[in-house]
């Protein structure tokens, strides 16, 4: 059963991969943003701003090969891991390109950038993110708390 939030199933959108560069930034940060926010409504995510500018720049970039995934010169979509650890930090899908196959084309690029496995948290209470990942073979490792949010998540690993 589809969660209520969730948009309608949208057909295969035709989309290019390619390598994060600088001018990415802003349109990148909107899409992680603007995502989470559909999400998570309840939760003030334009107020927190500065908090994912900051971590997009200290933690994600200096660290995490981003691979983008554009439509018509729109970003709408990309994935981040940290090739040294296999850690699969986001995989950012916009909300109306949900269903389409993006995601799985998206963990398909994580996957060919560890081959050895993927490592990764979901929150606790975000159903359709857990079902994608165990549909593609992830399993539950274990429990622990966000640190940011404070929010229960689950630590989930894929090994080939």
């Amino acid at each position: 059963m589809a969660d209520s939030k969730d948009p309608q199933p949208a057909a295969d959108v035709a989309f290019a991969l390619r390598h994060y560069d600088a001018g990415d930034e802003t349109a990148a940060i909107d899409l992680w943003q603007r995502t989470w926010q559909h999400a998570y409504p309840v939760i003030d995510f334009a107020a927190r701003r500065a908090w994912w500018v900051k971590r997009w720049r200290d933690e994600i970039l200096p660290h995490a090969i981003i691979v983008i995934a554009e439509a018509d010169g729109s970003l709408i979509g990309f994935v981040s891991v940290l090739p040294e650890t296999g850690y699969l930090d986001q995989i950012v899908v916009a909300p109306e390109n949900w269903s389409s196959g993006l995601a799985e084309a998206l963990l398909g690029e994580a996957r060919r950038l560890s081959p050895a496995g993927l490592t990764l948290h979901v929150n606790k209470d975000n159903a359709r993110a857990l079902r994608f990942y165990e549909k593609h073979g992830f399993m539950i490792q274990g429990g622990d708390v966000n640190p940011s949010s404070g929010r229960p998540v689950y630590k989930m690993s894929w090994r080939p």
